[in-house]
């Protein structure tokens, strides 16, 4: 970026203009006090800041503002003097007009699923990069050469963030049983789905192993549930804003265990993107509500199903020993097909990474790769 732009300052100086490439943004004196990239203000190891916000005075106001460069030099009336990168102010202030920044969307008509090896992502940090570059794009990526081992996946998931343990253990067995537990330990088919949104907090990510596969039946189903949604603001504004807005609950316990969680099955962040999708018919409880609120729901939820199982949206696999799918729990939608078990074996193991620990190490090796300062990576 070059500094072909200028800066005015409201006649009382509590409001920076910055015009570039004709377009101008605002800035609240207060804002840009609290938000200083300098060391008397931020922590310059952890980027936490020094001063208490809440305590700088109401009445602040900017003194001078000047373009210097690629920078633009501030001073304060509390006599704080700050430089702020020029880039820094104007992305800041850019509105982001997709609903899904820096993801790509995908149907049935997806090529190639995002794929990764193994060995190469433990043994070296682009290749991990990659590899937590597409999960963050695509929602999913498939991965091979993972050893058939109970816990083969370990050594990998060590490479990004601590197992997330909950109350059925770690990395868990994912195969027809006695007495099951839960439905994805019995051969029946599974409808897509997202996984515990009756926990708090949610998985973030779902880690998928194929140990042994020569089940009759089983392959798996994907669906981007970000496609899913916007799909259904296209065709069906009124029930997205349903889906949107109603929470449902969802419930889960057995003999030692209750854990209940809400929200809609569509949540959008504040700025109204998408932020994560639930769908999880075997133990979702919506409250009763007016008779006309779910009417409106339960036409909306259907409408939302019948997009999440269309031949449309589906991408089929089915996954083979030594490999793994890792899944975007907030986006990904999974399922599969019924299996047999007569002549054949389906043993796959499972196990839950959380998003902080995985965004965290994306968003590092991206910063420790490019040579960029720690406060330029961004999502």
């Amino acid at each position: 970026m070059t500094a072909s732009g200028k800066l005015w300052l409201s006649s009382d100086g509590q409001r920076l203009n910055l015009d570039t490439q004709g377009h101008t943004r605002e800035f609240a004196a207060l804002w840009l006090r609290e938000r200083a990239p300098d060391s008397a203000t931020l922590d310059p190891r952890t980027g936490q800041r020094l001063i208490e916000a809440a305590e700088l005075p109401l009445d602040l106001t900017l003194e001078s503002a000047e373009l210097a460069g690629e920078h633009v030099a501030l001073r304060f009336s509390d006599g704080h003097a700050t430089d702020f990168p020029l880039e820094a102010l104007v992305e800041a202030s850019t509105e982001i007009a997709t609903s899904v920044p820096g993801r790509t969307l995908w149907d049935a008509s997806l090529a190639e699923p995002p794929r990764a090896d193994f060995a190469a992502a433990r043994q070296d940090d682009a290749a991990l990069l990659d590899m937590l570059e597409n999960l963050h794009r695509f929602g999913f990526v498939l991965v091979s050469g993972v050893p058939t081992e109970e816990d083969g996946m370990q050594t990998l998931i060590d490479r990004i963030g601590p197992l997330r343990r909950t109350n059925w253990g770690g990395i868990a067995d994912v195969k027809s049983v006695a007495n099951a537990y839960d439905l994805t330990m019995t051969q029946r088919g599974l409808e897509p789905h997202t996984d515990n949104p009756y926990r708090d907090p949610i998985p973030g990510y779902i880690w998928l192993h194929c140990l042994t596969n020569a089940a009759d039946g089983g392959d798996n189903t994907l669906v981007d549930g970000y496609q899913a949604a916007l799909t259904l603001k296209a065709r069906d504004p009124e029930a997205f804003d349903c889906l949107t807005r109603v929470a449902p609950g969802f419930l889960y316990h057995d003999d030692t265990t209750r854990l209940e969680g809400e929200g809609p099955l569509i949540e959008l962040d504040s700025h109204g993107r998408l932020a994560r999708v639930r769908f999880n018919n075997r133990t979702e409880r919506v409250d009763a509500l007016s008779a006309d609120e779910l009417e409106r729901y339960y036409a909306a939820r259907r409408a939302f199903y019948h997009l999440i199982t269309s031949d449309e949206l589906t991408v089929h696999l089915k996954l083979d020993p030594g490999q793994m799918l890792i899944m975007d729990n907030y986006r990904l939608l999974h399922g599969r097909r019924a299996y047999q078990l007569a002549g054949g074996v389906r043993h796959l193991r499972q196990g839950y990474v959380d998003r902080d620990s995985t965004t965290s190490r994306r968003l590092v090796l991206r910063r420790q790769l490019s040579g960029q300062p720690s406060q330029e990576a961004s999502a």
